[in-house]
């Protein structure tokens, strides 16, 4: 089993079990994405967070960006110290995004394989069938094949299906509104081409709105990302059986309510606001002076210091402990030892 097969075991047992309750494919596709958008709003408020808080610290990532553009080491040092003393976590929020993902592509498999995934037919009739049609078993699109055949002649596969596996196939109920979701859509003037083309306008209506909402400020080619990513879902919504641009389609208009309501309970303005004040009161404690004694020349004396100060003081008087810890032991190079023998 590949990694789509992972992906797809366990999102094929959902839909078989909503299938079964429905007994409409296309349904069963679209209470599956209401289900697996619902399951996702609250890592989609997390979201909202975290990338209200990124457009906050984004003016010092920039700030760290130009100031040591030549030194990539001493900005990955002051980007570090910054996650430290800010909180700011570059990898918050892309939980949703990886997840979505993974429901992306385990849909595609069982898109692919809806008879393997949703009717449980055994994998070894259908590779059999796969080679009495003379294709691959791993040829994506065998199983639209066999059920056009079965309806066509539901013999022709003589004993590789039993009876109720053929009766199982011809009764699949692929149609939704007059389209065959298991059919390829072409470029051709069809009922097929509806899905594909709301999935494709849906996508982007979804991500203008979506990056408008979360207040988000890509710089760079990541400004571009997702558009790139959306134009590769384009090309995907064109080669996969129609059933994915349903799905792809039912999803994007959830994601753009979801975004309404989003901006509504987590306004990114306010977010962005109440971190950046946040932002500048530990900026203030940093620069804040405190009184510290010190000894200098054997005097105790009192100072006035930052916490950049404070840190220096520390340090310096955790080097005197260990010096005087150790002053009796051999700290003597090993090149000098070698030279006095």
């Amino acid at each position: 089993m590949g990694f789509l097969g992972i992906l797809g075991t366990p999102l094929g047992y959902v839909l078989q079990w909503i299938y079964q309750l429905v007994e409409n494919y296309g349904w069963a596709i679209i209470l599956f994405t209401v289900g697996v958008r619902l399951l996702f709003f609250p890592l989609q408020v997390k979201q909202q967070k975290s990338t209200a808080r990124m457009s906050a610290y984004q003016p010092m990532i920039m700030e760290i960006q130009k100031k040591y553009a030549k030194d990539k080491e001493k900005q990955n040092e002051e980007l570090m110290r910054m996650q430290q003393e800010y909180g700011y976590n570059p990898t918050a929020g892309c939980l949703p995004m990886l997840l979505n993902f993974f429901v992306i592509f385990g849909i595609i498999e069982v898109v692919y394989r809806p008879l393997q995934y949703i009717l449980r037919i055994p994998t070894e009739a259908l590779n059999s069938a796969a080679q009495l049609l003379g294709k691959a078993a791993s040829d994506y699109t065998v199983q639209s094949t066999i059920i056009s055949t079965i309806h066509s002649d539901p013999s022709f596969f003589g004993n590789i299906f039993t009876a109720e596996e053929v009766d199982a196939i011809l009764n699949f109920n692929v149609d939704f509104f007059g389209v065959n979701l298991m059919a390829m859509p072409e470029l051709a003037f069809n009922a097929l081409l509806i899905w594909p083309i709301l999935s494709v306008v849906t996508m982007f209506m979804s991500n203008i709105v979506t990056m408008k909402m979360s207040g988000q400020q890509m710089e760079g080619s990541m400004k571009w990302m997702p558009w790139i990513m959306s134009l590769m879902f384009v090309w995907i919504s064109f080669t996969i059986p129609v059933g994915f641009s349903l799905y792809y389609t039912v999803s994007n208009v959830f994601m753009f309510v979801q975004s309404i309501i989003l901006r509504k309970m987590y306004d990114p303005e306010k977010i962005k606001a109440e971190i950046q004040a946040e932002i500048e009161e530990k900026k203030k404690a940093k620069k804040a002076k405190k009184e510290v004694k010190v000894v200098v020349d054997g005097k105790e004396v009192t100072k006035s210091v930052n916490e950049a100060e404070m840190n220096r003081l520390r340090l310096e008087y955790a080097r005197k402990l260990d010096e005087e810890k150790y002053k009796d032991e051999r700290t003597v190079p090993l090149s000098q030892l070698n030279k006095e023998e």
